[in-house]
């Protein structure tokens, strides 16, 4: 780990402050000593901060200008999905769309990044264990004690994910006194550790937190990891594996499946959470209802959400630009950066009963596809939306904002509805951009897991009782009988541009059908109206239908830095390259 110590060594000297106080005037953070971090609470809360924001970064994320990362190690996850994209071509030539191309230079140095972010707050948890005794003041130190057992957790649940068994280091490192290595893990010892340290911290952690301390993990957000860990290691993908730290060497499907069961039950035990309800019953009333359940801070229905800045200051604090980026055209929106496909539009089915309408195509569809989607002839902020084109002149919505000569507008037909703030200024000062928290988990999330292990253990008409309760939520028929892939599809219509649709192609084996160009390429709708005849012509979006659109068997697993395979002298994931 020669090089992930280079990052590591004066971690207690890097941390991010936010505000001032005598306190930081007086002593310089690069004279602040490590026994100052352990003896005083602000500089405690800060070096605590850390783990929390390198959690996800939520909306503040970026879209890279050229290829390479440098300090950007975080993006959007649903834009490399089959549901969402970007709009804006001078982004389709760059490093994203390396991304998107699977070239092993930005995916090798991608997985660095994560790889040296994940560490570098895992070797913070463990230098806070090793001194957490000189903190005097009991009750601080055991809130922290939990946290940092959650987040140890959390970073290795992480790095499991993205590079399957990694070292698994429950110490500080200096590799100036002792120069030791780690082998990789097997899968069963990942999960044996994530659960242990899930657990330890679900023993310490609260029910719920005080309004002054809303956003700090609690016991459910701990349980929903614990499920989580065994939910994604029940997965066929990882049994039977001839490598132990790429999955199970024999079939373990069963009794992940078994703990998830008992784990997501425990979470629902805590009676902490409630799906918020709906009591609208007009198609507008239940969209504008549903759409506020995503604007609505730590909410009864929220496990788990990045915490971004109320006032939205984007240059100084935490906030981010989701509707500047996600606006369209005709409301100053110069980004295009969240365009659903036309692939995803095809998931929301229809309701009561009523038959598609191939010449009125968005009439009578589930009630979520309303609010998750602004299409031609929706109304947003008061404003009809047009997205056709009529006798040849192009709507409003089909045209670049002012002058500039880089904005977009949309490639797919569509904008985003969901998580877009109508009553959002967007002018010209972005210093105040967007303030809405991203949500990492919520109840709806660990219902339609939970239905999902229900329906693989056999229990199908529980299984079918809690896709009934997401659907009735937003007044959708119940369902008279359920299947693997009806629950499934609730899955990407319920929880849409939400992280955990990427992570479900991986963890039901489905990423190299649906992450290719050439199985499943990402479709767009033109609408053309002429000589008042209305057209609907569903085709490709060519520069992402297939050579730009790809991803390669290996990608399951990124590859672990070049360095650290050297040190450690143990196996690099499947078929890398060192470049």
């Amino acid at each position: 780990m020669k090089k992930l110590y280079t990052y590591i060594i004066g971690a207690l000297l890097s941390l991010s402050v936010t505000g001032c106080n005598s306190l930081f005037d007086d002593a310089p953070m690069n004279q602040i000593s490590e026994k100052d971090v352990w003896t005083n609470s602000m500089l405690l809360d800060e070096y605590v901060n850390t783990w929390y924001r390198n959690m996800n970064n939520g909306f503040n994320n970026f879209i890279f200008t050229s290829s390479g990362f440098g300090s950007m190690s975080r993006y959007f996850l649903p834009w490399l999905g089959d549901q969402i994209t970007i709009s804006k071509k001078d982004w389709l030539n760059s490093g994203y769309s390396d991304m998107l191309k699977g070239n092993e230079k930005t995916l090798t140095d991608y997985a660095e990044n994560l790889w040296t972010n994940d560490y570098t707050q895992i070797q913070y948890i463990n230098a806070f264990f090793e001194n957490s005794n000189r903190i005097s003041d009991a009750t601080l130190r055991e809130r922290i004690n939990g946290e940092a057992h959650f987040f140890r957790a959390y970073y290795y649940y992480m790095l499991w994910r993205s590079f399957g068994g990694v070292p698994l280091i429950d110490h500080t490192i200096d590799p100036l006194k002792n120069a030791e290595r780690t082998p990789r893990a097997s899968y069963t010892e990942m999960l044996d550790f994530i659960v242990k340290e899930a657990d330890e911290a679900a023993r310490i952690l609260p029910v719920t937190q005080s309004s002054s301390e809303a956003g700090r993990v609690t016991r459910g957000a701990a349980l929903m990891l614990k499920a989580k860990a065994y939910l994604w290691a029940a997965s066929e993908v990882y049994q039977d594996n001839s490598k132990s730290y790429l999955g199970f060497t024999d079939n373990q499907r069963q009794n992940m499946l078994e703990k998830a069961k008992a784990a997501y039950e425990d979470l629902f035990a805590l009676n902490a959470y409630e799906l918020i309800p709906i009591t609208a019953t007009t198609q507008d009333g239940i969209k504008n209802e549903y759409r506020q359940i995503f604007l609505t801070k730590n909410s009864q229905e929220s496990i788990l959400e990045v915490q971004h800045s109320d006032d939205g200051d984007y240059a100084n604090k935490f906030g981010h630009r989701l509707d500047r980026y996600a606006a369209p055209p005709s409301l100053t929106g110069t980004y295009c950066a969240y365009t659903p496909t036309h692939n995803h539009v095809l998931e929301y089915g229809m309701r009561d009963g009523a038959a598609y309408d191939a010449n009125h195509p968005y009439d009578n569809l589930d009630y979520r596809f309303y609010a998750n989607i602004l299409y031609d002839g929706s109304v947003y902020k008061g404003q009809t939306l047009n997205m056709h084109t009529t006798d040849g002149v192009a709507g409003t919505d089909l045209q670049p904002y002012g002058t500039s000569t880089t904005a977009g507008y949309t490639l797919t037909g569509y904008y985003m509805g969901k998580f877009v703030d109508e009553t959002q200024t967007i002018d010209n000062n972005d210093t105040y951009a967007s303030k809405q928290n991203y949500i990492i988990w919520r109840l709806a999330e660990a219902k339609l897991d939970y239905a999902e292990v229900l329906f693989n253990l056999g229990y199908t008409e529980e299984a079918r009782a809690q896709v009934n309760d997401i659907r009735q939520r937003v007044h959708m028929d119940a369902l008279p009988t359920i299947t693997i892939d009806q629950i499934l599809n609730e899955r990407r219509v319920e929880l849409a541009f939400e992280e955990s649709t990427y992570w479900d192609m991986f963890r039901l084996g489905t990423v190299y059908q649906k992450r290719n160009g050439s199985t499943n390429p990402l479709k767009k709708i033109t609408i053309t109206v002429t000589k008042g005849t209305t057209k609907y012509q569903v085709s490709n979006i060519d520069r992402r239908a297939s050579a730009n659109y790809v991803f390669q068997l290996k990608q399951y697993y990124l590859p672990i830095p070049w360095s650290e395979v050297k040190y450690q002298q143990f196996d690099q994931n499947p078929d890398w390259n060192e470049i």
